[in-house]
C-alpha cells in the first residue's frame, strides 16, 4: 500500500524520512486549502503546523476527514493542549513543541492507521451502497417484470434493463421452443444495438447444440465471460458469428452470455449481452471508440445478470402461464357464444359484432378531445373487460324456452297452422253449402229458372270465398310482427266475432281469443309473458357471469352485461334503473346492441332496415331520454357502425 503525506511548504519531510520508508510514501507540500484533498483512495496524513492554521479553515478540515483523511497537528512552543480553533475531533494526533522526529514518526504513522481505517469504511460503506442500489434495481425490475404480461414487451423490457445495468452496447434473447417432435431450438426472438438502431431484425431459429454461443450456454447451463470475441480459446467448441460485423460495420468484443432458468432450473432461454461500455451513451462508431470504450465484464456484473436472468426466466413463464389462460378463457367466451348462437343460428355473428361495435366505440371515446367523456380512458385491460362483457351479454338465452326464443312471427307455426285449416274447413263448408243449395233448388224447382238462381247464387259464393280469403289474408298480415307499434287490428278484432259451425254444428269463432290476443300484439313477435321469459335472459346472463372467478381486472363483466336493456330514464329492464346506475361501457353496448338488432339481415322475424332509418329510430330514443346523447353522436362521428369483427367459429 502507499500512503500520501501532505504538508506545509515550510516543513522539511526529511527529518523523518529514513523511518517513514520513502519507497512507500509520498510527501508533498499543500499550499492552499483547495489542495487539501484526499488523493486517488490512499491513506492520507495532513501534518498540520501552527504557522499554517489559518490557512485552513475548520469547513475544509472537516471535509478533508469526512473524506477519509486524518490530521496531525503541531503545536506552538508553550501549547501543552489543542488550541481551541481546532476542534479535537478532525485530530488523529496533537504534537507539542519542542518535539522529536520519533515522536512525530509515531504520530504520523498513527495518522496513516486511522486514515486507512476510515478509507476502508468508507469503501466498505461505499460498497455497501452500491450493493443496496443494486439490491434495490434488481428489485425495482423485478416488481416490472412481474407485473407486465404483454410477452413482447415483457422480452423486450427484460433486454433492456440487462444492457442499461451492464452498461451494455447491445444485446440479443433467445427462447427455447420445442416442436412437435420434441426437438429443441432457440429462437431468436429480439435484439437491440444503440450504435446500430437502424440494423433491421429478422426472427430465426438456431439448434440447441455446442456450436454457437448461445447453444452452448442453453446446453451447459453455464454462463460464458467472454472479453474479446475475436480472440476465443482454440479449444473451445463454440464459434461467433461475424455476419452482423461483416454487414454494419460493427465491432463485437465483450460478451457476456447468460442462461435464463426458471423455477424448475430448466433452461427456457439465452440472454446475450455485448460491448460492456465505461459510458453508457456512448457509440461506438470507430475501432477507436471500441478500444476506448469497451471493457470486459466483472463478477458482480455477471452476478447481477445471472440474478436479473433468474426474474425474467420467472416472469416469461408467468407471462406463457397467463397466455395459456387467456388462450383457455378465450375458447370458452367463444364456446359459450357458439352455444347462444346453435339455439338461435338465425343471431349467428350478433355477439361478436356487437363486441366489435362496442370496443370500438370505447376506442372513440378514449381519443375524444372535448365533451362529457374527454376524460375518460380504457386500459387495454378495460378494453378486454368490455369486449369479454358485450360477447357474453346474451349468454342467459340459454335459459329461455328455445320456441320463445327462436319465435319470428306472432303466432306460432303450429297455431297459424291450425288457422289455416280453420280457413280451409270453412271455405270447403262454404262451398259444399253453394253446391248443396244447388241440389235443393233443383229437386224442388226443376229447370224452372234455374240459370237465373245459379247466376245469383255463383256471385254470392264468389264473394264469400273472396271474403273468406280476404280473412286469411289480414292474419298473415298481422302474424307478421313490427319494429315500431304500427297499424290497427279494426278488421282482425271484427272477423274475430264472426262465427262457423264446426263438425259436431257447434258454432266456433273465427279467431279463438288466445290468437287474437296473440295477433293484436303491437312491437315484435311476443306477448307479454313471452318478452318476460326473453327479457329474463338479461337476469341469467348475470346470474351465469357472477359465478365465474373473474381476475381482478375483469370483475365488472358480469355488472357490465347487465345493463344492455336498461334505458337512461329507467324505462329499460330489468332492474329499470337509471343513467347514474348504468356504467358507461354498458351504455356504449346499448347503443351497438339496438344497431346491430335493427340492421341485421338475418332476424326472420322482422325486415332489416338500412343503417339511415336506424339513425333514426336510434335518434328518437336518443331525444327520448333512453340512450347516451353524447356516446350515439361519437358512435356516428367515429363511423364506430363499420366497425367489423370476426365472428366466433363454429
Amino acid at each position: 500500500m502507499r500512503y500520501l503525506l501532505l504538508h506545509p511548504p515550510m516543513w522539511r519531510p526529511d527529518a523523518v524520512a529514513p523511518a517513514l520508508e520513502t519507497s512507500q510514501v509520498e510527501a508533498r507540500p499543500v499550499r492552499t486549502a483547495k489542495e487539501l484533498a484526499v488523493a486517488d483512495d490512499r491513506p492520507t496524513v495532513f501534518l498540520l503546523d501552527a504557522e499554517s492554521r489559518s490557512a485552513f479553515p475548520v469547513d475544509v478540515m472537516r471535509s478533508f476527514v469526512d473524506a477519509g483523511g486524518a490530521i496531525v497537528a503541531l503545536g506552538r512552543n508553550g501549547e501543552t493542549d489543542v488550541p481551541p480553533e481546532i476542534p479535537t475531533e478532525f485530530l488523529s494526533g496533537f504534537l507539542t513543541q519542542p518535539t522529536t522526529p520519533r515522536r512525530m514518526l509515531v504520530a504520523i504513522r498513527a495518522g496513516f492507521r486511522e486514515a486507512a481505517a476510515r478509507a476502508e469504511t468508507a469503501r466498505a460503506r461505499g460498497e455497501a451502497a452500491q450493493r443496496a442500489r443494486e439490491i434495490g434495481e434488481l428489485t425495482r425490475i423485478g416488481v416490472a417484470l412481474g407485473t407486465e404480461r404483454d410477452i413482447k414487451t415483457l422480452l423486450d423490457l427484460i433486454l433492456t434493463q440487462s444492457r442499461r445495468i451492464t452498461q451494455s452496447d447491445a444485446g440479443s434473447l433467445y427462447l427455447v421452443e420445442t416442436n412437435e417432435l420434441g426437438e429443441k431450438r432457440l429462437r431468436f426472438r429480439l435484439a437491440q444495438t444503440f450504435s446500430k438502431p437502424e440494423a433491421p431484425f429478422v426472427e430465426h431459429t438456431i439448434p440447441v447444440d455446442r456450436g454457437s454461443l448461445a447453444g452452448y450456454c442453453a446446453v451447459t447451463g453455464d454462463p460464458l465471460v467472454i472479453d474479446d470475441a475475436y480472440f476465443l480459446p482454440p479449444d473451445v467448441e463454440y464459434t461467433i458469428n461475424r455476419s452482423f460485423d461483416e454487414r454494419y460495420g460493427y465491432r463485437t468484443k465483450s460478451m457476456l452470455v447468460i442462461p435464463m432458468k426458471d423455477h424448475k432450473e430448466e433452461i427456457i432461454g439465452v440472454l446475450q449481452l455485448i460491448n460492456r461500455k465505461r459510458n453508457f451513451d456512448a457509440i461506438l462508431t470507430l475501432r477507436e471508440d471500441v478500444d476506448k470504450q469497451v471493457v470486459p465484464y466483472s463478477r458482480r456484473t455477471v452476478e447481477m445478470v445471472t440474478a436479473l436472468a433468474g426474474q425474467a426466466a420467472v416472469a416469461i413463464e408467468n407471462s406463457r402461464l397467463y397466455e395459456d389462460i387467456e388462450k383457455l378463457f378465450e375458447g370458452f367466451v367463444l364456446a359459450a357464444v357458439h352455444a347462444i348462437e346453435q339455439r338461435d343460428p338465425t343471431t349467428y355473428g350478433h355477439s361478436g359484432r356487437v363486441a366489435g361495435m362496442t370496443v370500438g366505440l370505447a376506442e372513440v371515446v378514449d381519443r375524444a378531445g372535448d365533451g362529457p367523456y374527454r376524460g375518460v380512458k380504457f386500459s387495454r385491460e378495460q378494453l378486454k373487460e368490455i369486449r369479454y362483457a358485450a360477447l357474453l351479454h346474451d349468454f342467459g338465452k340459454v335459459g329461455v324456452r328455445e320456441q320463445v326464443l327462436v319465435k319470428a312471427k306472432k303466432l306460432y307455426p303450429s297455431d297459424l297452422g291450425l288457422v289455416r285449416h280453420r280457413h280451409a274447413f270453412i271455405r270447403r263448408t262454404a262451398e259444399r253449402e253453394f253446391w248443396r243449395k244447388r241440389a235443393e233448388f233443383l229437386e224442388s224447382h226443376g229447370k224452372t229458372g234455374y240459370d237465373g238462381f245459379v247466376t245469383e247464387l255463383t256471385a254470392a259464393h264468389e264473394q264469400e270465398l273472396k271474403e273468406l280469403d280476404r280473412f286469411l289474408e289480414i292474419v298473415l298480415h298481422a302474424n307478421e310482427p313490427t319494429i315500431l307499434p304500427d297499424g290497427s287490428f279494426d278488421e282482425l278484432k271484427a272477423w274475430a266475432k264472426r262465427e262457423f259451425h264446426g263438425l259436431d254444428g257447434v258454432s266456433e269463432p273465427f279467431l279463438s281469443p288466445d290468437e287474437v290476443r296473440y295477433l293484436t300484439i303491437r312491437k315484435g313477435s311476443l306477448d307479454d309473458a313471452e318478452r318476460h321469459e326473453i327479457e329474463s335472459h338479461v337476469t341469467h346472463t348475470y346470474q351465469f357471469l357472477q359465478r365465474i372467478p373473474w381476475t381482478r381486472e375483469l370483475q365488472q363483466i358480469p355488472l357490465i352485461a347487465y345493463g344492455h336493456h336498461e334505458k337512461m330514464d329507467g324505462r329499460g329492464y330489468p332492474r329499470r334503473i337509471t343513467a347514474d346506475a348504468i356504467p358507461v361501457q354498458t351504455r356504449m353496448m346499448t347503443i351497438s346492441d339496438i344497431y346491430d338488432a335493427l340492421t341485421a339481415q338475418d332476424r326472420p322475424y322482422k325486415r332489416a332496415v338500412s343503417t339511415d332509418r336506424a339513425f333514426d329510430i336510434l335518434t328518437a330514443e336518443v331525444k327520448d331520454g333512453q340512450l347516451d346523447a353524447d356516446l350515439f353522436k361519437l358512435f356516428i362521428e367515429g363511423r364506430v357502425f363499420e366497425r367489423q369483427i370476426e365472428p366466433a367459429a363454429r
